[in-house]
């Protein structure tokens, strides 16, 4: 047998990253996203998070406010023409989500602010968004504001997942598995808040719904449905109670707010009852 140190067969399995690679790896794989966050979360003591869902699309509302007013000046200069007017529609249908940006960043400072003045470390809520841009953007840059630490949940997708720059790096990770992604969201949440979004954010809210319903999870979890004017356009809950596919109890699970600070106080409410 050949004694060549760089021979195929003389790496580590472990170490051979066709094999690491491979099908035949994928519970390894599968384990090494499971295990490897809850090592870190262990050695930073965090036990308790405030998760935010929303858009991946929303922008910081100066950035749209910038884009309107360029538009308006070329729309002075050149005339209105059916490819502008068209423009200028989507960005001033963009600016309500935008004001959803600011208020969820605002949320997430608040918070991150009261969870600082908590004194044992391992009892502070820790801001967790899904670590993208948007709404997931706007919780990172709170928590950032006010002096905190906070998770970006990644994940590895063809578009709308660039990292944004407001995680906290050594807490972060980006993930293959959805559904390993999803208990990380689950297991360490204390509290959710779904602000406006798409298919992503009503995946991830009904699912945690449903655990709560059929009580999967035991452990009291306050939602808060942010932006009524969004919610009530978008699903009409009554319906589902007309139609006896819930029950009206279930409608306890979620609030609806309109304010940051309506949400904060909600919020730090339940948690001072349930886990401090």
């Amino acid at each position: 047998m050949p004694d060549d140190k760089n021979s195929s067969w003389r790496v580590r399995t472990y170490k051979n990253p066709e094999f690491i690679n491979s099908p035949e790896a994928r519970h390894i794989r599968i384990l090494s996203e499971l295990l490897a966050p809850k090592s870190r979360f262990e050695k930073h003591e965090i036990e308790n998070t405030i998760v935010f869902f929303g858009s991946a699309r929303a922008r910081p509302l100066e950035a749209v406010d910038k884009q309107i007013n360029a538009l308006e000046f070329k729309i002075q200069k050149t005339g209105l023409t059916s490819e502008l007017d068209d423009e200028l529609e989507d960005a001033q249908a963009e600016r309500k989500l935008a004001q959803y940006y600011e208020e969820a960043t605002e949320l997430a400072r608040l918070l991150t602010e009261w969870s600082n003045d908590i004194i044992q470390r391992e009892k502070r809520f820790i801001i967790c968004s899904g670590g993208g841009p948007g709404i997931m953007e706007a919780a990172n840059l709170g928590a950032e504001k006010a002096g905190g630490p906070s998770i970006g949940l990644n994940i590895s997708l063809p578009f709308e997942q660039d990292p944004n720059p407001y995680q906290t790096e050594n807490i972060s990770f980006e993930f293959h598995y959805f559904f390993i992604r999803k208990f990380w969201f689950a297991y360490l949440a204390k509290a959710l808040v779904v602000f406006p979004g798409g298919f992503g954010t009503m995946d991830e809210l009904f699912e945690l719904l449903t655990l709560l319903q059929t009580e999967k999870i035991e452990k009291k979890l306050p939602i808060v449905l942010y932006g009524k004017e969004f919610w009530n356009d978008f699903v009409d809950f009554d319906a589902l109670i007309k139609w006896r596919v819930i029950k009206k109890e279930d409608l306890n699970l979620i609030r609806f707010c309109d304010t940051p600070l309506d949400a904060f106080h909600y919020i730090k409410d339940k948690l001072v009852n349930s886990v401090l």
